[in-house]
C-alpha cells in the first residue's frame, strides 16, 4: 500500500529598521521598541496554525469551486495585532480588539520558488505602532477576507518612525 504524506513548514521573519532611510538602504538593525526594550534586527519564528476558512479557500481555488479570492499581490495582506489569545482553527480573524493593522504585499510578492511560497509586507513609520503579538495572511484589506493562518508570538512593540517588514514562507513537500 502506498501512503501519501504532506509536510507543511512555515517560517515568519520580522526585520526591523530604525527608520525609512535604513529600510531603503536595506540596513536592518537592532532597535529600541516603544516599550523601551532592545529588539534584534531580525527574528525568525517557526510555525503557525492553518485556519479552517483559509484551508477551505485554498481547496476552492485548487478545484475551481465557487468564487474564491486568490492570495495574490492584489488581494493578500499580512496582518499584525496585539492579542495573545491562542491560535484556534475555527478563528476567522486577528483576535485584537483594536490594535491591529494590515499591509499589502511588497512588489513581487507573493513569490514561489519550487515548493515554497513567500509573502512579504512592509509596515512603515506610522503603521502598527503597538505590541506585535499575532500574525495572519488574509485575502482582503481586513479580516473581512479569508484568513489563511494565524501565529501568536511576542515580537516587541514597534515604535513610531521605525519600519518593520514581515515575511511568511510556507513550504510543502
Amino acid at each position: 500500500m502506498i501512503k501519501e504524506q504532506l509536510s507543511y513548514r512555515t517560517q515568519w521573519l520580522i526585520r526591523r529598521y530604525a527608520d525609512q532611510a535604513a529600510f531603503e538602504r536595506g540596513e536592518a538593525a537592532e532597535v529600541v521598541g516603544a516599550d523601551g526594550q532592545a529588539l534584534p534586527a531580525e527574528s525568525l519564528v517557526e510555525g503557525n496554525l492553518l485556519l479552517n476558512e483559509g484551508i477551505g479557500e485554498l481547496l476552492d481555488l485548487l478545484c475551481g469551486l465557487g468564487a474564491p479570492t486568490a492570495f495574490s499581490n492584489a488581494n493578500a495582506r499580512i496582518g499584525v495585532g496585539d492579542s495573545t489569545t491562542a491560535e484556534g482553527a475555527t478563528q476567522t480573524a486577528l483576535q485584537a480588539a483594536s490594535n491591529k493593522a494590515y499591509a499589502g504585499m511588497e512588489t513581487g510578492y507573493p513569490s514561489r520558488t519550487n515548493q515554497t511560497v513567500t509573502f512579504r509586507s512592509v509596515f512603515g513609520s506610522g503603521v502598527a505602532n503597538f505590541a506585535w503579538q499575532e500574525f495572519t495572511v488574509v485575502n482582503a484589506s481586513s479580516d473581512t477576507g479569508k484568513n489563511l493562518n494565524r501565529k501568536v508570538s511576542a515580537q516587541g512593540s514597534k515604535a513610531a518612525g521605525q519600519t518593520w517588514t514581515v515575511d511568511l514562507s510556507i513550504s510543502l513537500s
